[in-house]
């Protein structure tokens, strides 16, 4: 799980291009809903090892957040091979479960945490 915002923050055309499972993450460092996700996602991030995570610091003028139409965060965008499968804003741990298996087409572990 990338713990840091990606800088210079990608293009729709390079996350276009991302091959396999993605998600992206917008939010900030100061937004609470942001910080209060991190821990059970990273869980959840640890029992779908071959999904990228791309962490995105949203605001105004960030084109990125824009091309998704993200209005609230945390937002997280559900990609494969460049597609949206999923999107969610404000997610809980079963949601965010629920994205990665659709992103994946694969069940974790029974025993791991939400």
């Amino acid at each position: 799980m990338e713990t840091q915002f990606t800088v210079p923050e990608p293009t729709r055309e390079e996350i276009d291009a991302l091959p396999g499972p993605v998600v992206l993450e917008f939010g900030t460092d100061w937004c609470p809903h942001c910080q209060a996700l991190q821990r059970p996602l990273a869980s959840l991030l640890g029992q779908f090892s071959g999904v990228r995570h791309i962490k995105i610091e949203d605001g105004k003028g960030r084109p990125l957040g824009r091309a998704f139409r993200v209005k609230v965060w945390p937002n997280l965008v559900f990609l494969r091979d460049g597609k949206v499968v999923a999107q969610l804003a404000r997610p809980s741990g079963d949601e965010v479960r629920e994205g990665l298996v659709a992103v994946t087409k694969e069940q974790p572990p029974a025993n791991g945490a939400s």
